[in-house]
Order: C-alpha cells, then sequence, then structure tokens
C-alpha cells in the first residue's frame, strides 16, 4: 500500500502540531526532509523513540521548523505499518508546508480515517473498536468518552466473540449430525441446542436491552421547554445554562423561534429547546414560532412545561396541559414570589398527575430541583454504568436484533423437528450478523460508510 500523510492536530493556532506518515516508505520521505540533531540510522532507532531535528527544504537546505519526530515500527504501531509523527509548533503554515514536502517526496494524502481503516484491514483491532475510535473523538461527555473507551479497549468485540464461540460449538453438534447421521445423535443435539441456544438468546437480549441507556450516553436526552408567553421559559433557559442565552423581555411574544442549547449534567447531556410561547394570534410569524413549539413538544423526550403561578389558567394553559398528559413531563410553576394562585390545586393540574416544582426564577430558587428530578426520570433503567457493557452503537443494535431475531427462528426450527441441515441455515446467520459487528464478514461499502465519518489524521 502507499504511504500516507496527513495533519493529525485540529486546524487551529496552538502548542504542537502533528504530521503523520504511515506506510512502507514512511522513513525513506523521512529521511528526504528530516536532520537529526544526533544522526542515527532508521536500523539504530528503536520503535517508540524520539528524535529532535530541524524540518528542511532539500533543495536549498532552509529550516522549515523545529521539531521532535516519534518512531513507530511495525507491527508495533497504531496502522501495525512504519509510522512516524512530526511534532512541530502548532502553525497551520508550518504544518501545511510539512505536508506539502511529504508529498513531494513520495507519499499521498491519507483519506479520511484512513489509518484507522489500515489498523483494521492490518488486524490491529477489528471494526466495532474502530468505531469506537470516532466516539472517543466525538463524546460530549466523560461519560460517553468513557463507554467509548470500554469499546476501543474490546470489551464489546470480547462478549460477541463469547456468544460466537458458544454459536460454533452449537455448529459442531450439527455437522457431526449432517455427516454421522447413521449414529443418531439427533434427538440429544436437538435438545441441547435448543438449551444453548435460548442461553444465547437471553445473551444477546441482555446486550440489547442496554441500547437505551447507550442512546441517552451518546445522543443525550432532548428537553423543550413550553408554555404561554412571559410565563417564564426563556429566564428557566437562562438560569439552567448560566447564561443569557434567550432574550427576556415583558412583552409577551418575545421568543418566536425555537432556540436549542446543550448542557451535561452528572454526566448526562441533555438538549434543551426553548420555544415560542403557544397563544392564539393573528401574527403570521409568531403562528409559524408556534407550529414548531409544538413540534419540539411532539418530538421531545421529557417536557418541561411552564406556567405563571400569579396567574388563573388561560385558555392557552389548557391547550398547553393537553402536550403534557401526551408525554413525560414536569410542571413547572412560576414566579412564586408573586401573588400566588395555588395552580397545583387545580383539577386541571392534578389531573395530569405529573411531577409539580414551584419556582421563582426571579429569585433563583426551584432550579436544582428541576435537575434533580431530571436525573430521577432519566434513571437509565437502572443499569450500574460503571460495571455494564452498553450499547451505544445504532448499526451494533440493528445488528444484535436481527441476531436475536434468528435466534428465535432457529429455536423454533429445532422445536418444530426440523431437518438439521434446515436449522443450520439460521445458526450460520446468526453468526453472519455477529460477524458483521467485528468486521469478520462485511462489505466493502460498509467499510467505506463507516470510515468516511472520519477526520483527517485519524
Amino acid at each position: 500500500m502507499s504511504t500516507i500523510v496527513a495533519i493529525s492536530t485540529a486546524p487551529a493556532i496552538g502548542g504542537i502540531g502533528i504530521v503523520r506518515l504511515s506506510g512502507e516508505n514512511c522513513f525513506k520521505i523521512l529521511n528526504k526532509i528530516f536532520v537529526q540533531k544526533n544522526p542515527q540510522s532508521i536500523e539504530e532507532i528503536n520503535g517508540y523513540q524520539m528524535k529532535y531535528g530541524k524540518i528542511i527544504e532539500p533543495e536549498n537546505k532552509k529550516i522549515v521548523d523545529e521539531v521532535l519526530v516519534s518512531y513507530f515500527k511495525a507491527p508495533k504501531s497504531y496502522t501495525a505499518e512504519d509510522m512516524c509523527e512530526i511534532n512541530s509548533h502548532g502553525n497551520m503554515v508550518v504544518l501545511r508546508k510539512i505536508l506539502q514536502l511529504c508529498i513531494e517526496y513520495g507519499a499521498v494524502l491519507a483519506e479520511p480515517g484512513e489509518f484507522t481503516k489500515r489498523a483494521f484491514l492490518n488486524g490491529r483491532i477489528d471494526l466495532a473498536q474502530a468505531e469506537a475510535t470516532i466516539d472517543v473523538i466525538n463524546s460530549q461527555s466523560i461519560r460517553e468518552a468513557q463507554e467509548s473507551i470500554n469499546q476501543l479497549e474490546g470489551f464489546l468485540s470480547k462478549k460477541i466473540n463469547l456468544i460466537k464461540n458458544k454459536i460454533m460449538n452449537i455448529m459442531v453438534d450439527i455437522e457431526a449430525n449432517i455427516d454421522y447421521p447413521e449414529y443418531d445423535l439427533e434427538e440429544v443435539s436437538y435438545k441441547k441446542s435448543i438449551e444453548s441456544l435460548k442461553n444465547i438468546e437471553n445473551d444477546l437480549l441482555n446486550l440489547s436491552k442496554t441500547f437505551e441507556n447507550g442512546k441517552i450516553i451518546k445522543e443525550g436526552i432532548k428537553l423543550a421547554i413550553i408554555g404561554s408567553p412571559n410565563a417564564g421559559k426563556s429566564s428557566l433557559l437562562n438560569k439552567i445554562l448560566h447564561e443569557e442565552r434567550a432574550i427576556v423581555t415583558d412583552i409577551a411574544g418575545t421568543t418566536r423561534d425555537i432556540i436549542e442549547e446543550k448542557i451535561v449534567f452528572e454526566g448526562i447531556p441533555f438538549k434543551i429547546v426553548d420555544t415560542a410561547g403557544i397563544r392564539n394570534t393573528n401574527n403570521k410569524i409568531e403562528k409559524i414560532g408556534i407550529e414548531k413549539s409544538k413540534k419540539a413538544a411532539d418530538e421531545c423526550d421529557i417536557l418541561i412545561a411552564v406556567f405563571d403561578n400569579s396567574k388563573e389558567l388561560q385558555q392557552e394553559d389548557y391547550e398547553i396541559l393537553k402536550l403534557v398528559k401526551m408525554k413525560k413531563s414536569i410542571i413547572i410553576l412560576n414566579k412564586i414570589d408573586l401573588k400566588e394562585t395555588n395552580l397545583e390545586n387545580k383539577n386541571e393540574i392534578i389531573k395530569c398527575n405529573r411531577k409539580i416544582i414551584k419556582m421563582s426564577l426571579k429569585e433563583e430558587n426551584g432550579v436544582e430541583q428541576l435537575f434533580k428530578e431530571l436525573i430521577r426520570m432519566v434513571n437509565f433503567n437502572e443499569i450500574n454504568m460503571d460495571n455494564e457493557l452498553i450499547i451505544t452503537n445504532i448499526r451494533h443494535q440493528e445488528l444484535i436484533n436481527k441476531a436475536i431475531k434468528h435466534t428465535k427462528m432457529a429455536i423454533n426450527d429445532l422445536k418444530s423437528a426440523m431437518p438439521i441441515d434446515i436449522v443450520s441455515i439460521n445458526i450460520k446467520q446468526i453468526l453472519e450478523d455477529l460477524g458483521e459487528i467485528t468486521g469478520d464478514n462485511v462489505s466493502e461499502d460498509i467499510i467505506k460508510s463507516i470510515f468516511s465519518k472520519f477526520c483527517l489524521g485519524k
């Protein structure tokens, strides 16, 4: 394969920048542009060693930058090929010049994710670990990063391989029945296989169940703040974010479009959407905002409905309560610093059977109670996040569910006393499904799709 090169650090000014090379001619290209302070041949340099020197333009010996170069010799490198990383000053002009020199002397620009793709193709990591790499990079919370690291370390792959070994043991018995029918092992094998497949189904179901929590870790909880104009929605958003993100005035209808922000609380990412106040209006622009509010309420995971506790319920409040009844919701009674109307005692609110939190956003009380309630509602299905393997990747979830489907079909085939060679079709398909997770049998299109999501230089 060709020798590839890319800038591996972010395109911004920083203390250092890294240009990464990988491939058969990696060290040959490096030797043309790198002058060591204390020269050694590549044979003398050990892997995992750094050398100080200067990057130069070979034609005129002009110094480009002072650098440290890390050497990694195959197969003990990220790609399992010869690799080096040129650590220069973090200036894009300098980094691009080094990149240009590497290309001039024989390297080709790497595609997105090509370093990790080579690690996969060269057998250093499997496909699930490769996908975990980009998840670590894109993590939005420490909890998501920790779970991604677990999968990068191979926790999911080990679990999948254990299940595949159980399936292989079943296949050995089935093949024995197919090859040696005269020994009449079928009845014993059927019972044994049904029991083994039920254990496998249970293992797969337990993995699949973790995806709900994995989705929370990766995508976060979407919250929609709804209410009538001037109930305090934008004030609540600002208090949650600890910044003046939304405009707050005494004029009703200030917010006419949705505002979306993210916050991480106790390791859980939340996507918070502030919406336009819901009311009857003839204003065309405000009507569009209200329609967006209703859509956000419909699509959210948890609805936060804000009511002005200093006023009686208005017509628009009754419309909001209809939305509350249809979603997992929290009712906020704001402005308790003003004259209270005790809305919590109103039948219309009591019938909603939702948690009620009384607040005074002006006096900054009640927000902490809101977050405690949100954490309680999320609850992660009471799964211990520190000790459980969590599925966070939708591709993995879909393949596990396919494997569960084929496991059920194989069990039904055995219970129906189908011929053993027919039974083996669904059992082999379970292996195919799980093999797509680790990359044992996966199409080139899927590989391209996965690595196209990576950044350059990784």
